[in-house]
């Protein structure tokens, strides 16, 4: 089969597919992206950039700038998929996620190909997570509600082009239009569970700042793309003082990037780590507070392997793989009680969870984590046991596949 791979940081959800597609041999693989390519792609995967010829236009009207970086993206893309059909090459399915615009104009190259979509979240005003966080979100208005609507232009149009679409969770899918949601399968992206386990024998890690973490010790960790209030880096920091008043001897390593967001509005002045940083000056001791940055995915990995106790909070919003990774690892989560944690972890089962808005709360779970060693071995044994009945890449990579068999023969999704 001839299979074309779209996404603007190649590979990512597809990575696990293209390994295993490449490795069997019997396909043409080939991929549209905007970075670099990837190091570890199979070599007989044909990878081809997509170069922006064009930047948002200045001072447009600030509701439609997302709609154009979309629309730039999808011109982009579809100029390099004209290339390629110039090339001969005609895909039997089209896999692309379009968050950033590029699967938009890709059926008006290939009119006739399947395409199946990566849906991770449809934007709504209520329920969600616009309307989550009362301390830093306005009540939504008219003029919030415009801006929605054109946001989820890009969602819209891409769900209207697809034939068949793929979510990785079913919070995720709740969140779109319940007309679509039929056509949305909810297949995870899987866990290599193998890759990821725990390991009482672990090695010590030593820290960017050259601070050594030791098996047994009593370490935190805490995870975010970049440290920002949608992942809950406001609890998580104002919970500081109380924890290390429960847990004096506990270190807490805080992965992430320290500058500007991923998801959410910037911080109003600075970095929202520092913003928050100031609400418990004079109250911490700093030194048992560790900033990594990001880390390289192989000390990641050990860091889980070592850590006691592993705080996971979120909005609303899409579910971070870190949860899953750190359950893999058998380590023991406490987590917001939020929808799509709580799609997860059952409290008091194989985790425990709080509310997402009080620290106090927080630090006590931790702190019972850290205190009461075999609930925290059975927590953490319960939390892999999870992963393996439903999450591992033995479990989700067969349903991958076998959808994007049905969708590319018209089993499934053929043109209304």
């Amino acid at each position: 089969m001839k299979i074309l791979f779209v996404h603007q940081n190649f590979p990512g959800q597809y990575t696990h597919i293209v390994r295993s597609l490449a490795g069997q041999g019997s396909h043409q693989l080939v991929a549209l992206g905007l970075e670099p390519r990837w190091p570890g792609l199979p070599k007989d995967v044909a990878y081809v950039r997509y170069p922006i010829q064009r930047r948002t236009t200045p001072n447009i009207q600030p509701w439609v700038q997302d709609l154009e970086t979309k629309a730039i993206r999808g011109e982009a893309c579809a100029a390099a998929a004209h290339t390629l059909k110039g090339q001969g090459f005609t895909p039997d399915l089209i896999c692309g996620h379009p968050g950033w615009g590029e699967v938009l104009f890709l059926r008006d190259v290939w009119p006739q190909t399947p395409l199946l979509t990566y849906q991770e979240f449809f934007y709504q005003l209520q329920g969600f997570d616009s309307d989550f966080d009362p301390e830093l979100q306005q009540a939504p208005d008219w003029r919030a509600a415009a801006r929605t609507r054109l946001k989820n232009v890009n969602p819209q149009l891409s769900l209207e082009v697809s034939s068949w679409c793929l979510t990785p969770t079913a919070f995720q899918r709740s969140s779109f239009p319940a007309h679509w949601q039929p056509r949305i399968s909810v297949i995870h992206d899987g866990i290599d569970t193998t890759a990821i386990q725990p390991r009482p024998d672990a090695p010590p890690l030593q820290l960017p700042d050259g601070t050594a973490l030791r098996q047994g010790e009593p370490i935190i960790t805490f995870v975010n793309r970049r440290i920002e209030p949608y992942r809950g880096c406001h609890t998580m920091i104002r919970a500081i003082p109380e924890l290390q008043r429960l847990a004096p001897e506990a270190r807490l390593v805080i992965v992430g990037d320290t500058t500007g967001v991923s998801y959410g509005a910037p911080c109003p002045k600075g970095e929202w780590k520092d913003h928050f940083l100031a609400d418990i000056e004079g109250r911490y001791d700093p030194s048992r507070v560790h900033f990594t940055g990001r880390l390289p995915y192989d000390q990641f990995l050990h860091l889980f392997q070592l850590s006691a106790a592993h705080v996971y909070l979120t909005y609303p919003f899409v579910l971070s793989w870190s949860l899953l990774e750190a359950m893999a690892s058998g380590c023991p989560v406490v987590g917001s009680a939020t929808a799509p944690v709580q799609e997860v972890i059952r409290d008091g089962h194989n985790g425990l969870l709080v509310d997402f808005f009080q620290p106090a709360d927080l630090a006590a779970a931790v702190a019972e984590l850290l205190a009461n060693r075999p609930l925290a071995k059975r927590l953490g044994a319960e939390a892999r046991a999870t992963v393996l009945a439903s999450y591992t890449l033995e479990r989700c990579l067969p349903r991958q596949l076998a959808l994007m068999s049905l969708v590319a023969s018209g089993a499934i999704g053929a043109d209304r």
